[in-house]
Protein backbone atom coordinates (compact mmCIF):
# COMPACT_ATOMS: atom_id res chain seq x y z
CA UNK A 1 0.00 0.00 0.00
CA UNK A 2 2.86 2.47 0.85
CA UNK A 3 4.41 1.98 -2.63
CA UNK A 4 0.95 2.46 -4.28
CA UNK A 5 0.32 5.31 -2.17
CA UNK A 6 3.98 6.76 -3.23
CA UNK A 7 2.78 6.73 -6.74
CA UNK A 8 -0.30 7.95 -6.80
CA UNK A 9 1.20 10.87 -5.22
CA UNK A 10 3.95 10.77 -7.85
CA UNK A 11 1.49 11.09 -11.24
CA UNK A 12 -0.51 13.61 -9.29
CA UNK A 13 2.49 15.82 -8.95
CA UNK A 14 3.42 15.28 -12.58
CA UNK A 15 -0.11 16.07 -13.61
CA UNK A 16 -0.31 19.56 -11.57
CA UNK A 17 3.38 20.41 -12.75
CA UNK A 18 1.84 20.25 -16.57
CA UNK A 19 -1.38 21.76 -15.98
CA UNK A 20 0.51 24.67 -14.61
CA UNK A 21 3.03 24.66 -17.01
CA UNK A 22 0.36 24.62 -19.54
CA UNK A 23 -1.18 27.66 -17.87
CA UNK A 24 1.91 29.48 -17.79
CA UNK A 25 2.09 29.22 -21.41
CA UNK A 26 -0.90 30.32 -21.89
CA UNK A 27 -0.25 33.37 -19.83
CA UNK A 28 3.15 34.10 -21.92
CA UNK A 29 1.41 33.60 -25.09
CA UNK A 30 -1.55 35.96 -24.13
CA UNK A 31 1.29 38.50 -23.10
CA UNK A 32 3.00 37.74 -26.23
CA UNK A 33 0.15 39.19 -28.43
CA UNK A 34 -0.32 41.93 -26.41
CA UNK A 35 3.65 43.38 -26.15
CA UNK A 36 4.84 42.26 -29.70
CA UNK A 37 2.65 44.31 -32.59
CA UNK A 38 4.68 42.66 -35.74
CA UNK A 39 2.64 39.44 -35.42
CA UNK A 40 -0.62 42.03 -35.96
CA UNK A 41 -1.62 43.04 -38.84
CA UNK A 42 -2.05 46.88 -38.94
CA UNK A 43 -3.94 48.69 -41.19
CA UNK A 44 -2.97 52.34 -42.40
CA UNK A 45 -5.15 55.21 -41.71
CA UNK A 46 -6.56 55.62 -45.14
CA UNK A 47 -7.21 51.65 -44.84
CA UNK A 48 -8.73 51.93 -41.45
CA UNK A 49 -11.17 54.52 -42.73
CA UNK A 50 -12.01 52.95 -45.61
CA UNK A 51 -12.83 49.62 -44.20
CA UNK A 52 -15.32 51.28 -42.16
CA UNK A 53 -16.55 53.13 -45.51
CA UNK A 54 -16.97 49.69 -46.81
CA UNK A 55 -18.43 48.02 -43.90
CA UNK A 56 -20.97 51.77 -43.97
CA UNK A 57 -22.25 50.77 -47.62
CA UNK A 58 -22.66 47.42 -47.57
CA UNK A 59 -19.33 45.46 -46.15
CA UNK A 60 -19.93 41.85 -46.74
CA UNK A 61 -22.83 41.67 -48.19
CA UNK A 62 -20.90 43.22 -51.14
CA UNK A 63 -19.14 39.44 -51.93
CA UNK A 64 -22.58 37.84 -52.80
CA UNK A 65 -24.25 40.63 -54.14
CA UNK A 66 -26.60 39.97 -57.35
CA UNK A 67 -28.23 43.14 -58.44
CA UNK A 68 -29.57 44.55 -61.56
CA UNK A 69 -30.19 48.53 -62.18
CA UNK A 70 -30.71 50.95 -65.26
CA UNK A 71 -28.29 54.01 -66.23
CA UNK A 72 -29.15 56.02 -69.16
CA UNK A 73 -32.16 53.37 -70.56
CA UNK A 74 -29.46 50.06 -69.81
CA UNK A 75 -29.81 47.84 -68.05
CA UNK A 76 -26.61 46.48 -65.92
CA UNK A 77 -26.68 43.11 -63.67
CA UNK A 78 -23.65 42.31 -61.44
CA UNK A 79 -23.00 39.01 -59.70
CA UNK A 80 -20.40 38.70 -57.16
CA UNK A 81 -19.45 35.63 -55.60
CA UNK A 82 -15.86 36.24 -53.51
CA UNK A 83 -13.47 37.63 -55.82
CA UNK A 84 -15.38 36.56 -59.06
CA UNK A 85 -17.87 38.21 -60.90
CA UNK A 86 -19.84 38.72 -63.44
CA UNK A 87 -21.11 42.09 -64.96
CA UNK A 88 -23.72 42.48 -67.95
CA UNK A 89 -24.92 45.06 -69.85
CA UNK A 90 -28.07 45.03 -72.27
CA UNK A 91 -28.73 47.44 -74.70
CA UNK A 92 -32.60 46.94 -76.59
CA UNK A 93 -32.62 48.71 -79.68
CA UNK A 94 -35.64 47.97 -81.77
CA UNK A 95 -35.71 44.17 -82.01
CA UNK A 96 -32.36 44.11 -81.78
CA UNK A 97 -30.58 42.45 -77.93
CA UNK A 98 -26.94 43.50 -77.71
CA UNK A 99 -25.34 41.98 -74.78
CA UNK A 100 -21.94 42.19 -73.24
CA UNK A 101 -20.53 40.23 -70.25
CA UNK A 102 -17.47 40.68 -68.44
CA UNK A 103 -16.48 37.38 -66.62
CA UNK A 104 -13.20 37.39 -64.50
CA UNK A 105 -12.03 40.63 -66.79
CA UNK A 106 -12.66 38.66 -69.82
CA UNK A 107 -15.24 40.63 -72.10
CA UNK A 108 -17.83 38.81 -74.97
CA UNK A 109 -20.86 40.32 -77.01
CA UNK A 110 -23.32 38.52 -77.82
CA UNK A 111 -26.56 40.40 -80.83
CA UNK A 112 -29.64 38.27 -80.63
CA UNK A 113 -27.91 35.89 -79.09
CA UNK A 114 -25.22 34.83 -81.30
CA UNK A 115 -21.39 35.21 -79.86
CA UNK A 116 -19.68 38.20 -82.09
CA UNK A 117 -15.99 38.22 -82.58
CA UNK A 118 -14.51 41.63 -81.49
CA UNK A 119 -11.05 43.28 -81.53
CA UNK A 120 -8.92 43.84 -78.73
CA UNK A 121 -9.63 47.57 -79.25
CA UNK A 122 -13.65 46.61 -79.19
CA UNK A 123 -12.98 44.50 -76.17
CA UNK A 124 -11.16 47.27 -74.13
CA UNK A 125 -13.65 49.74 -75.05
CA UNK A 126 -16.30 47.55 -73.83
CA UNK A 127 -14.60 46.34 -70.98
CA UNK A 128 -13.73 49.83 -69.64
CA UNK A 129 -17.80 50.83 -70.64
CA UNK A 130 -18.97 48.29 -68.39
CA UNK A 131 -17.12 48.24 -65.81
CA UNK A 132 -17.05 52.21 -65.23
CA UNK A 133 -20.76 52.21 -64.44
CA UNK A 134 -20.46 49.25 -62.37
CA UNK A 135 -17.95 50.83 -60.31
CA UNK A 136 -19.26 54.05 -59.55
CA UNK A 137 -22.65 52.22 -58.86
CA UNK A 138 -21.12 49.83 -56.20
CA UNK A 139 -18.65 52.24 -54.15
CA UNK A 140 -16.99 51.63 -51.80
CA UNK A 141 -16.87 48.19 -52.77
CA UNK A 142 -13.51 47.97 -55.16
CA UNK A 143 -11.83 50.47 -52.98
CA UNK A 144 -9.48 47.80 -51.40
CA UNK A 145 -8.45 45.88 -54.32
CA UNK A 146 -4.93 45.13 -54.57
CA UNK A 147 -3.94 47.16 -57.65
CA UNK A 148 -5.66 50.50 -55.51
CA UNK A 149 -3.20 52.46 -53.51
CA UNK A 150 -4.70 54.96 -50.81
CA UNK A 151 -3.57 58.06 -48.94
CA UNK A 152 -4.54 60.23 -45.79
CA UNK A 153 -5.08 63.83 -46.96
CA UNK A 154 -6.83 65.80 -44.36
CA UNK A 155 -9.97 66.52 -42.16
CA UNK A 156 -11.80 68.92 -44.27
CA UNK A 157 -15.44 70.85 -43.47
CA UNK A 158 -17.94 70.96 -46.26
CA UNK A 159 -21.47 72.57 -45.39
CA UNK A 160 -20.35 72.53 -41.95
CA UNK A 161 -19.98 68.32 -42.01
CA UNK A 162 -16.81 66.91 -41.29
CA UNK A 163 -14.79 65.08 -43.62
CA UNK A 164 -11.84 62.33 -44.26
CA UNK A 165 -10.33 63.08 -47.24
CA UNK A 166 -8.83 60.07 -48.82
CA UNK A 167 -6.39 59.80 -52.38
CA UNK A 168 -7.06 56.64 -54.31
CA UNK A 169 -4.25 55.81 -56.93
CA UNK A 170 -4.06 52.50 -58.92
CA UNK A 171 -0.88 50.54 -60.04
CA UNK A 172 -0.19 49.70 -63.64
CA UNK A 173 -0.89 46.12 -63.59
CA UNK A 174 -4.37 45.14 -62.18
CA UNK A 175 -5.71 49.12 -62.47
CA UNK A 176 -7.23 49.16 -65.91
CA UNK A 177 -6.70 51.13 -69.03
CA UNK A 178 -7.62 54.04 -66.78
CA UNK A 179 -4.96 52.84 -64.19
CA UNK A 180 -3.29 57.06 -64.53
CA UNK A 181 -6.58 58.78 -63.14
CA UNK A 182 -6.50 60.21 -59.67
CA UNK A 183 -9.60 60.15 -57.40
CA UNK A 184 -10.38 61.75 -53.99
CA UNK A 185 -13.08 60.31 -51.62
CA UNK A 186 -14.78 62.73 -49.00
CA UNK A 187 -15.91 60.41 -46.15
CA UNK A 188 -18.19 61.80 -43.75
CA UNK A 189 -17.37 61.15 -40.10
CA UNK A 190 -20.63 60.79 -39.05
CA UNK A 191 -22.35 58.45 -41.37
CA UNK A 192 -19.33 57.09 -42.44
CA UNK A 193 -20.50 57.23 -46.28
CA UNK A 194 -19.33 58.91 -49.23
CA UNK A 195 -21.01 61.90 -49.74
CA UNK A 196 -18.80 63.71 -52.70
CA UNK A 197 -16.18 62.44 -54.90
CA UNK A 198 -13.67 64.00 -57.25
CA UNK A 199 -11.58 62.80 -59.83
CA UNK A 200 -8.81 63.71 -63.10
CA UNK A 201 -8.54 62.10 -65.48
CA UNK A 202 -6.03 61.30 -68.55
CA UNK A 203 -8.25 59.87 -71.84
CA UNK A 204 -10.16 61.70 -74.58
CA UNK A 205 -7.82 65.11 -73.51
CA UNK A 206 -8.40 64.91 -69.95
CA UNK A 207 -10.67 66.49 -67.67
CA UNK A 208 -11.44 66.98 -64.12
CA UNK A 209 -14.93 66.24 -62.69
CA UNK A 210 -16.65 66.45 -59.02
CA UNK A 211 -19.68 64.27 -57.70
CA UNK A 212 -22.30 65.21 -54.89
CA UNK A 213 -23.94 62.05 -53.71
CA UNK A 214 -27.85 62.54 -53.11
CA UNK A 215 -30.99 60.53 -53.06
CA UNK A 216 -29.28 57.86 -50.57
CA UNK A 217 -30.87 54.82 -50.06
CA UNK A 218 -30.43 51.47 -48.91
CA UNK A 219 -31.48 48.11 -50.83
CA UNK A 220 -31.25 44.90 -48.62
CA UNK A 221 -28.40 46.14 -46.70
CA UNK A 222 -26.80 47.97 -49.54
CA UNK A 223 -26.16 51.83 -50.12
CA UNK A 224 -26.76 53.04 -54.02
CA UNK A 225 -26.78 56.48 -54.50
CA UNK A 226 -27.39 59.10 -57.58
CA UNK A 227 -24.64 61.91 -58.16
CA UNK A 228 -24.79 65.36 -59.83
CA UNK A 229 -21.56 65.65 -61.83
CA UNK A 230 -20.15 69.17 -62.10
CA UNK A 231 -16.85 70.00 -64.44
CA UNK A 232 -14.25 71.90 -63.40
CA UNK A 233 -11.22 73.66 -65.24
CA UNK A 234 -8.36 70.80 -66.38
CA UNK A 235 -5.72 71.45 -63.80
CA UNK A 236 -7.79 72.33 -61.05
CA UNK A 237 -6.16 70.36 -57.78
CA UNK A 238 -9.07 67.94 -56.68
CA UNK A 239 -8.18 68.91 -53.05
CA UNK A 240 -10.04 72.43 -54.04
CA UNK A 241 -13.06 71.76 -55.58
CA UNK A 242 -14.67 71.69 -52.36
CA UNK A 243 -14.02 75.14 -52.16
CA UNK A 244 -15.36 75.63 -55.38
CA UNK A 245 -18.28 73.86 -55.22
CA UNK A 246 -19.63 76.03 -51.55
CA UNK A 247 -18.59 79.11 -53.77
CA UNK A 248 -21.02 77.71 -56.66
CA UNK A 249 -18.56 77.78 -59.43
CA UNK A 250 -18.30 74.30 -60.53
CA UNK A 251 -20.99 73.68 -63.52
CA UNK A 252 -23.35 71.19 -63.38
CA UNK A 253 -22.58 68.65 -66.40
CA UNK A 254 -25.57 65.57 -65.92
CA UNK A 255 -27.18 63.82 -62.95
CA UNK A 256 -25.63 60.00 -62.55
CA UNK A 257 -28.93 58.00 -61.72
CA UNK A 258 -28.90 54.53 -60.96
CA UNK A 259 -32.58 53.23 -61.33
CA UNK A 260 -34.68 50.29 -61.18
CA UNK A 261 -32.43 48.55 -58.38
CA UNK A 262 -33.57 44.51 -58.23
CA UNK A 263 -32.03 42.64 -55.60
CA UNK A 264 -31.80 39.43 -58.12
CA UNK A 265 -30.79 36.81 -55.22
CA UNK A 266 -34.33 37.19 -53.59
CA UNK A 267 -36.00 36.42 -56.85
Amino acid sequence: MPVLKTATIFIFAILLYSCNNKEQKNKDTSIESQIIPSKKIELSKPQFILNKTIVAHGGDLYNSAYYSFKFRGNTYHFKNNGTNYEYKKIVIKGDTIIEDTLLNHIFSRTINGKAISLSKKEKVAGTGAINSVIYFATLPHKLNDNAVNSKYIETTIINKDTYDVIEITFNKEGGGEDHNDEFYYWINKSSEKIDFLAYNYKVNKGGVRFRSAYNTRVIDGITFQDYINYKAEIGTPLKDLPILYEAGKLKELSKIKTENIINLNKN
